[in-house]
């Protein structure tokens, strides 16, 4: 008797479909990795409340604008919970510090004074990076509201007349896609 002869079974090489699936699963991974990453940060701008008429540079509040400053306060001063705060910038002049002092007292907030040279672009991307996937407040005036507004949205914004302290514009910056300005009244 002869021994069976040796029978070798090929197999059909698999390699490029395994490295299909490989790839595959990798861009799933990716896919998660990047919608997790994605965050919308909220900016809340106003404007300074109402100032003293006086001939001063810096004027403060004046009564009505100290009632505002503290409607503000009402409005953003959730202690916990979602929609609170992380972060307060604020001119150097005094009627923008004391609108957003109320605020900053009741969150337990120290603001962040911005230059006086700070233009809208350094400003919005100092807000963007330092609260990323955050909420923040910026306490601005009637000249350079809309131009910060325009460089977080990409929306330009009516002029603000210089009788107008009622505004409160929400700007919601995500990571993949486009800004949106919600317009509101305080």
């Amino acid at each position: 008797m002869e021994p069976p002869a040796l029978t070798r079974h090929r197999r059909p090489f698999l390699a490029p479909f395994w490295v299909m699936w490989l790839i595959f699963f990798l861009l799933i991974a990716a896919a998660f990795v990047a919608y997790r990453a994605a965050t919308t940060t909220t900016v809340v701008l106003v404007r300074h409340a109402e100032k003293e008429l006086v001939t001063i540079d810096d004027p403060p509040l004046s009564a009505a604008g100290e009632r505002r400053a503290e409607r503000l306060a009402q409005i953003f001063g959730d202690v916990r919970g979602p929609g609170r705060l992380d972060g307060i910038y604020i001119t150097a002049t005094r009627r923008a510090q004391q609108t957003a002092m109320p605020l900053a007292m009741r969150l337990g907030l120290t603001p962040a004074v911005l230059s006086g040279q700070s233009d809208a672009d350094s400003v919005a991307s100092r807000a963007l990076g330092e609260h990323r996937g955050g909420r923040v407040l910026i306490v601005s005036h009637s000249n350079t509201l809309p131009a910060l507004v325009q460089e977080l949205s990409g929306q330009a914004v009516p002029e603000i007349r210089e009788d107008e302290y009622d505004n409160i514009y929400v700007v919601t910056v995500p990571t993949f896609g486009k800004a949106n300005v919600l317009r509101m009244k305080y």
